[in-house]
């Protein structure tokens, strides 16, 4: 039996994960935790060999918090799971201390699949990720310009670029409106745009988001 932690915003994607891995036996969910405090908390205790981790959470970013939870918990294996095919967010999970990376809008198979792949210690990445890779390969890591932002202003160009407000963002994240705007701000200097309509204009050209936005993220 293979003993397994969910960190996810979403309890209906903590729910359907759940399900998905207690039907397919060999899995028992141990813990569940819904932003970084908690998966935080969680992975100081938790005797699970598996976390399953969702990127957008309140509070800390799940990029930044897969660097703290290997700290805290070295021989927790990581696989995040996202709404995100974007590869320089894999990049950066993988850099962090994460073994796989898979989409949510993969099949329950296939997300079995790398469960048990990484549970057992070995590395996994989906196939959309793996064709995202497969066209950067002839690209500089700085040739994008949104490559050059931290996770967090990434997270909140797509969010931007997806219709979000900055109140309604600061409200998803926890975090303030002026946290926010700080962010904003250093998004639109580090990519060399003056409004918010240019990121929007960016990201869909180099699609970075999908129509139906970025609540399942």
């Amino acid at each position: 039996m293979i003993n397994v932690a969910i960190a996810d915003a979403h309890g209906v994607v903590r729910e359907g994960l759940r399900q998905t891995l207690q039907a397919s036996g060999g899995f028992d969910i141990v813990g569940e935790a819904f932003d970084g405090a908690s998966t935080l908390a969680l992975a100081r205790i938790t005797d699970a060999v598996l976390l399953t981790l969702g990127l957008s959470m309140r509070g800390v970013h799940g990029l930044d918090l897969i660097p703290l939870i290997k700290t805290t918990n070295p021989s927790l294996r990581i696989l995040v799971v996202t709404m995100q095919a974007e590869e320089s967010y894999a990049a950066r999970a993988f850099k962090a201390g994460a073994s796989g990376y898979i989409t949510k809008a993969c099949s329950p198979v296939d997300f079995i699949d790398a469960a048990r792949r990484v549970a057992a210690g070995g590395v996994y990445v989906s196939l959309a990720v793996a064709n995202q890779f497969a066209q950067g390969l002839s690209d500089t890591a700085s040739a994008m310009p949104h490559q050059r932002l931290s996770a967090r202003e990434l997270e909140i160009l797509l969010r931007i670029a997806a219709g979000e407000s900055q109140t309604v963002i600061a409200q998803k994240l926890g975090l303030s409106t002026k946290t926010i705007s700080t962010h904003r701000t250093n998004v639109l200097e580090k990519m060399g745009f003056a409004t918010d309509a240019a990121l929007v204009r960016y990201a869909m050209r180099h699609g970075l988001v999908e129509e139906d936005g970025l609540d399942a993220l």
